[in-house]
């Protein structure tokens, strides 16, 4: 997200008033330009494309809702504030049908104003990064998969390309990524969308009563099957079947699998002919099945059916500005569900959680913003409503400074060798978030990647 200043249009024909308002906006933070006509307003705000607009209603050559009239024919939408010495009721209804966001009399409160505008300012932001979201969300090169990050971007694409297999999908990742949301897309974008997509949790099915699971079983085949049952391969026939955790498989159903693999049977617990089954199998784990493999816990002719066609999913802490689309993503997703209005994330929240390294991942972020909406009373999220161990990494990280030397005045650093370490603790202190990085050293992010391609030339001199 943008962290540039606002810019704001300010039409006002009163040269004492215009100065006065300026400085106060540009005190502030805002970016101001000034206008003192109707004609100079339009003109400024095609050019300039202000995030706001004041005007004064009456201008020396005609009405100030003109201004705002033409700029919505032109496309620019954004909020505007009309302000006069004559204010009426009518004029505010009048001003209001016309698309104006607010309506102001002299004489002025300043603070009012900047009041105003800050408010104005941040709804504008949150319903334009909500039209984002949603449009992402609905996008078909998103299938569900939020983040604009490098890593997304590129498992997208091999969402795409192993959709259009039939093969056994496997799925690596940490606890907490969303491998399930992975394997969905995957059955969204293949063309057994239409039928079952099923998963399952091979860790919370007890070992003895896997089989029955997945296979189904005949009436009486063991003690307590008093009628017969269908099983998870059969439920899933002509679609996808997930087998999340597939390590922790018994190495006998492992055995199983590999023959559903290779021949599309299966066999009732109890029957005696074998079913023909089409599932495609998609396997998710965040454990090393080659280590499994070395330790004989899982079967390496398996790993090598499943391993053909594998995916891994990034950890958060690896997609950089995706913290940020995740956080409001989950935020409005929260708010719906407890029927709350717009929600933000203050700067200083949004701050943390770009500092935080999420060892739990998406499913930690998601968690910490449910917290943060049931403890949030007001319209903005503050530090205080977010987890407790969140808040902490933030002082465990306040202090990056370099320690000046000691001993001889000639092994001291040069300017460029404190900057160079500076920049290198910062970048390892935020688990190389450039944009935290670039926002704690107080620069822009073009700068910073600067500074990092100068260092990467020095090292190779």
């Amino acid at each position: 997200m943008s962290h540039e200043p606002s810019l704001v249009l300010l039409i006002e024909d009163d040269a004492s008033l215009r100065t006065l308002l300026a400085e106060e906006l540009e005190v502030d933070g805002y970016r101001v330009v000034c206008a003192e006509s109707v004609a100079e307003g339009c003109r400024l705000g095609l050019e300039s494309r202000p995030d706001l607009i004041v005007s004064d209603l009456r201008l020396p050559d005609g009405d100030g809702l003109v201004v705002l009239r033409e700029l919505q024919a032109e496309g620019l939408s954004v909020p505007f504030v009309i302000i006069t010495a004559f204010g009426t009721v009518d004029q505010a209804v009048e001003a209001l049908k016309a698309g104006a966001d607010d309506f102001l009399t002299k004489p002025l409160s300043t603070d009012h104003l900047r009041l105003k505008i800050k408010r104005l300012l941040a709804h504008a932001a949150i319903t334009s990064e909500l039209a984002r979201y949603k449009s992402q969300s609905t996008d078909d090169t998103s299938m569900g998969l939020v983040g604009e990050s490098h890593a997304m971007g590129k498992l997208r694409s091999e969402v795409r390309q192993v959709a259009r297999s039939q093969a056994a999908v496997l799925i690596n990742g940490e606890s907490g990524t969303g491998k399930e949301l992975v394997a969905r897309a995957i059955h969204q974008e293949s063309d057994r969308k239409d039928r079952p997509f099923i998963p399952v949790n091979c860790a919370g099915i007890p070992h003895e009563l896997m089989e029955s699971e997945f296979f189904g079983h005949e009436a009486g085949a063991f003690t307590g099957a008093k009628s017969a049952r269908r099983g998870l391969f059969a439920e899933a026939d002509g679609g996808t079947l997930l087998l999340d955790e597939i390590g922790e498989m018994p190495l006998p159903l492992q055995a199983k699998l590999l023959r559903v693999l290779q021949e599309n049977t299966i066999k009732p617990v109890g029957a005696d002919q074998e079913e023909k089954v089409d599932v495609r199998i998609i396997a998710a784990t965040h454990q090393d099945l080659v280590k499994c493999v070395s330790q004989g816990s899982f079967r390496e002719d398996l790993y090598y059916r499943l391993e053909t066609l594998t995916l891994v999913v990034p950890p958060l802490r690896e997609r950089g500005d995706d913290v940020d689309l995740l956080a409001m993503h989950f935020l409005r997703d929260s708010a719906k569900r407890h029927n709350r209005g717009f929600l933000q994330l203050s700067e200083v929240a949004a701050s943390i959680l770009a500092d935080y390294p999420f060892p739990g991942n998406v499913r930690e972020l998601s968690s910490a913003i449910e917290r943060a909406v049931t403890f949030c009373n007001g319209e903005l999220v503050l530090p205080e409503h977010l987890p407790a161990r969140i808040r902490k990494r933030q002082a465990e990280f306040a202090d990056v400074r370099p320690q000046p030397p000691s001993g001889n005045l000639a092994e001291w650093p040069t300017l460029d060798q404190v900057q160079q370490d500076y920049v290198g603790r910062v970048i390892n202190a935020v688990d190389g978030n450039k944009r935290r990085a670039a926002q704690i050293l107080g620069v822009n992010r073009r700068t910073l990647y600067r500074w990092l391609d100068a260092d990467k030339d020095d090292s190779n001199d």
